[in-house]
């Protein structure tokens, strides 16, 4: 039997990058004189990549962008943030132990994120978590992405998983509904940046710590998911 496959989100997830954004964000909307954004405004721009936060933002301040006007945008925003790398980022507490419980125990692990690949991947290597997947997909991956199944299924292939076997681990609805249309078991958790408690996205189960992603969680999604 396939190893069961536990595939992380990433920003809100494993790494609170939310001093990060906020700045990288703060600095490239700041070109058009708008006014700062902060934390709370953040659970309504996140989840669909840069583009799309820095197009939410100037939705935010009453200001929409056209197409044209984006791609300079996000070229300044993508300079800061990589230039500031990893900056204030940092894992969530636990997560590192809960990797080692989940390995210890033969699980694989996997990312499957929304960010660019170009800002995803350094990140993870600057935090020395890049070397603990044995797949990791990112927003540009595939001509799909979050919530589309195909971002989460296709992750599972190129790690060698069975959706049958496999998690998805995230903080908001892209997670939950990605896994829900892909047949796939999720766990949420509680500290990300969803703009909605994540109970009510009616994942498998529900962790406000990484001491709860137990190897005895995992089983008891994955059957969870099968009897459903």
């Amino acid at each position: 039997m396939t190893q069961p496959l536990v595939v992380f989100d990433l920003d809100g997830t494993m790494i609170d990058t939310a001093p990060d954004l906020i700045a990288s964000l703060n600095h490239t909307i700041a070109v058009a004189d708008l006014a700062p954004v902060d934390f709370n405004d953040l659970t309504h721009l996140v989840g669909q990549g840069a583009r799309v936060m820095i197009r939410r933002a100037f939705d935010l301040r009453g200001k929409p962008l056209n197409d044209t006007a984006v791609e300079p945008l996000l070229t300044r925003f993508l300079d800061h943030y990589k230039a500031e790398m990893p900056g204030h980022s940092r894992v969530y507490d636990g997560l590192l132990d809960s990797f080692a419980r989940l390995e210890s125990s033969g699980m694989r692990l996997a990312m499957c994120t929304n960010k660019l690949g170009e800002l995803a991947y350094p990140l993870l290597e600057k935090l020395g978590l890049a070397g603990r997947f044995v797949a990791m997909t990112a927003g540009d991956t595939f001509a799909v992405r979050k919530p589309d199944a195909r971002h989460l299924l296709g992750t599972i292939e190129q790690a060698g998983g069975d959706p049958a076997r496999s998690v998805m681990i995230g903080d908001s609805v892209n997670d939950i509904l990605a896994a829900k249309n892909a047949g796939v078991a999720s766990i949420a958790v509680t500290f990300g940046y969803s703009d909605v408690p994540v109970d009510t996205l009616d994942p498998t189960a529900v962790i406000s710590h990484f001491d709860e992603l137990t190897v005895d969680l995992v089983h008891e999604v994955l059957a969870q998911r099968k009897a459903a």
